[in-house]
C-alpha cells in the first residue's frame, strides 16, 4: 500500500515509503521491470495495464494509476541481466540485512552501494536463487 508518511529517493528517483514501526515487516516498497527494448515494453505495460510513465536519469518511472500497490521503473540496463522483475524491500540497514539474510542460506550478489542521493542497495538471492534487491538510509 502506498503511504504519503515518507518519501525517500533511490537512484535520483522519489518513490513513496512506508515508516517502519518495530511490530511491522518490511514493506516492498518499490519494482523494477528489466528489458533490452525500454521503448516497446513501456508500450506494453501503459497498453496493457493503463500504467503512465515518464522518463528520468537512469530509468523510466512507472505511476500504477492505484492507491494500491506500488510504482515503480523500467530499465533497460544495456548488459546482462536485460529481462527480469525486481522487487525493493525497505530494510533499516543494507549491511545488516545481508548478514542475517547470509546466516539464513541467502547471499549477497552486489552491494551494498550507494545510489548516489544518500540511500544504499543491494541486491541478494535467497535459498533457492530467487534474486531480490533491498535499499535503506543506512548502508
Amino acid at each position: 500500500m502506498r503511504s504519503n508518511s515518507g518519501i525517500f529517493t533511490f537512484i535520483g528517483l522519489q518513490i513513496n515509503s512506508l515508516v517502519m514501526k518495530s511490530n511491522l515487516g518490511n514493506p516492498v516498497i518499490r519494482f523494477d521491470i528489466g528489458c533490452r527494448d525500454s521503448a516497446a515494453t513501456q508500450k506494453f505495460y501503459t497498453s496493457v495495464f493503463g500504467w503512465k510513465t515518464n522518463a528520468a536519469q537512469h530509468a523510466t518511472n512507472v505511476n500504477t494509476q492505484n492507491t494500491k500497490g506500488i510504482d515503480g521503473s523500467i530499465t533497460s540496463l544495456g548488459h546482462e541481466p536485460h529481462n527480469y522483475v525486481m522487487i525493493y524491500i525497505e530494510v533499516d540497514s543494507v549491511t545488516e540485512a545481508i548478514k542475517k539474510i547470509e546466516a539464513h542460506g541467502g547471499q549477497k550478489h552486489i552491494g551494498p552501494l550507494p545510489t548516489g542521493t544518500g540511500q544504499y542497495f543491494a541486491w541478494v538471492h535467497d535459498p533457492e536463487g530467487t534474486q531480490l534487491g533491498i535499499v535503506s538510509d543506512k548502508e
